[in-house]
């Protein structure tokens, strides 16, 4: 056990659910590559520096049947997570402080291992002993989920980290030191006329920072280590640990290159069939800065040509809305986005949630995805949603917290609101 103060003790970094981490993600991406993953409800699932299990947690609600484990370095954020355990009487998640390069095979075996916002960040015995940690544990057809800052869009990054680093020199206040590295990289902004490629690039990256925060930013781009890789790099370092590249966690949304027919014959010439190679230039193409990649175990057949069988082992889900289509029987299906399709088949034709929306303007829906409640009447409405009320009593209640709004916009706004917490997956029976 560790003596001195972890940094993520002295400044806290905020903990979230992340969806594309959830075994059901996970798990469908194995599915349609040909592997037999574990079920997700009835799975053992480890999260390598869990913070305050903001991610675990509402997993282990949402599945009461599987089995959950956590670790940190940090001792508060863990303690935070234990508390909310408690309350919430959960018992089949544990989360515990430990160091990753004392953690071992006592933990046992899981089906899926998730280390997210790690490996770029800490040093490189530690990014080796997760990776081999991974190859310990997972099961047969397991899968691990590994973030990392990649290669080439990492080197902005790196460039605009190093600058503020050299301005905070001999700071000791970690929220001073943020701040005057993001006093100087405003003052080279300005420095520039507008319009400059230079100036742009800087203004994209401290857009992003003063929207995270001072803490996030302490943590991700002020911290002592910090080593983005390319993507052939990685598998590289994964291959050592008997351990091979499976997807990312979602397919390429529409808008990817990899789509681009007049690509295709580029990359077949500069990359052949080889897998790794074709992301590598395709990470190039798109100056990716970022990746949430899967791994499974180097012996399994890993399939590429997505065959039909699969899909019959899996549900779909969208956040599409319906409307009638211009044919008899029809309906067109649109996405937030914008992207639509018509079809005339006849198959087309929230406890944890409230406990985190008392000291967040978030919660985690059981969908896994985060859903925001910067409105108050939204949030008053979820933390009223606790199973004593019917709709006439959720007004009453309403009506008394708000006496300034006019019945009938307040009877407007709840019901809309738990329309909304009903497409989210807030609700429960």
């Amino acid at each position: 056990m560790h003596t001195e103060q972890d940094p993520y003790d002295s400044v806290t970094y905020p903990s979230f659910s992340f969806i594309d981490t959830h075994p059901d993600r996970l798990a469908s991406m194995a599915i349609l590559h040909g592997l037999s993953p574990a079920p997700v409800e009835r799975c053992r699932v480890l999260e390598i520096a869990c913070n305050e299990g903001a991610n675990l947690i509402p997993m282990a609600y949402a599945i009461p049947t599987s089995e959950f484990v956590g670790f940190d370095l940090a001792r508060l954020p863990i303690e935070r997570g234990q508390e909310r355990i408690r309350e919430l009487g959960l018992r089949n998640v544990r989360l515990f402080e430990s160091n990753l390069l004392d953690a071992g095979t006592e933990l046992g075996q899981f089906d899926y291992i998730i280390a997210h916002g790690l490996y770029a960040w800490v040093p490189e015995p530690v990014r080796d002993r997760l990776l081999a940690l991974c190859g310990e544990l997972l099961t047969p057809d397991g899968v691990a989920f590994v973030s990392y800052n990649a290669k080439p869009g990492g080197f902005v990054r790196s460039m605009i980290r190093e600058m503020m680093l050299y301005r905070a020199q001999g700071i000791e206040d970690p929220l001073q030191r943020v701040s005057t590295g993001l006093e100087l990289l405003r003052f080279l902004i300005k420095a520039r006329p507008e319009g400059d490629a230079y100036r742009l690039m800087m203004e994209e990256q401290l857009k992003k920072m003063e929207k995270v925060g001072p803490q996030v930013t302490y943590h991700d781009e002020m911290t002592d280590a910090y080593h983005p890789v390319h993507f052939f790099e990685f598998v590289e370092h994964a291959r050592k640990h008997g351990l091979q590249y499976l997807s990312e966690p979602e397919l390429p949304p529409p808008t990817d290159p990899c789509y681009r027919a007049d690509l295709r014959s580029a990359l077949e010439s500069a990359a052949g069939d080889d897998m790794v190679r074709q992301e590598q230039m395709l990470d190039f193409v798109r100056g990716r800065v970022y990746r949430e990649t899967l791994l499974c175990r180097a012996e399994r057949v890993v399939r590429r040509d997505f065959p039909a069988e699969p899909l019959r082992r899996l549900l779909l889900a969208s956040q599409a809305t319906s409307a009638p289509g211009e044919t008899p029987d029809a309906r067109v299906f649109r996405l937030p986005g914008g992207i639509k399709m018509e079809s005339n088949h006849a198959a087309a034709s929230a406890s944890s949630s409230r406990q985190e929306a008392r000291s967040k303007a978030l919660a985690t829906t059981l969908l896994h995805a985060r859903f925001g409640l910067d409105d108050p009447v939204q949030r008053s409405i979820l933390m009223l949603l606790d199973g004593t009320r019917d709709r006439p009593a959720l007004l009453e209640a309403m009506k008394a917290e708000f006496p300034a709004i006019a019945e009938q916009e307040l009877e407007a706004r709840t019901e809309s609101g738990l329309r909304n917490f009903y497409r989210a997956g807030l609700l429960e029976a």
